[in-house]
């Protein structure tokens, strides 16, 4: 399991919507029409060289996957407007969202669960930076490049996560 928390400017509601609103999610992370219907499906649609206006290269590793974009296969398991939203990711790992004010922003609380552990490099730097570009959209503020970003936390999070396996 990861977690990560970030504060951003509230309302709820508008917060709510860069969940859950295919246009506003697509700012920071990917989009894709959702059903807020326990059990919907519903797909996301990846494009990362548009998240941010910096140009970038895409890593070589990454280059053949996510090029052109890619797709994500998802289904709805929670919904309680506007404080919290948990899907299935792709397969058997789920994805929650809470949201809780305070004052005038917005605690998001992001727990994504039933990860491999092979995987959870690659999902806390992905996670890791798109929650940045989040910050960034809510707060009015250009994006860094997603791929750069990436590359830094996935060195950060394979230090870190090597580290703690070893001990």
């Amino acid at each position: 399991m990861i977690q990560f928390e970030r504060l951003l400017p509230g309302p709820i509601d508008r917060v709510w919507t860069f969940l859950t609103g295919s246009k506003e999610r697509g700012t920071w992370l990917a989009e894709g029409e959702l059903e807020l219907r326990e059990g919907a499906p519903f797909t996301l649609y990846f494009f990362h060289a548009g998240l941010s206006p910096v140009k970038e290269t895409i890593p070589e590793k990454y280059r053949k996957q996510f090029e052109g974009g890619c797709t994500l296969d998802c289904r709805v398991t929670h919904v309680d407007a506007p404080n919290k939203l948990s899907y299935l990711w792709g397969g058997d790992s789920e994805v929650t969202f809470e949201l809780t004010p305070q004052d005038d922003q917005v605690l998001l609380v992001l727990t994504h669960r039933r990860l491999d552990a092979d995987q959870m490099v690659s999902v806390a730097s992905g996670w890791h930076t798109h929650l940045d570009i989040l910050v960034d959209r809510a707060s009015g503020r250009i994006p860094k490049s997603f791929w750069n970003e990436h590359t830094r936390w996935e060195a950060a999070y394979t230090a870190r996560l090597s580290s703690s396996l070893s001990t």
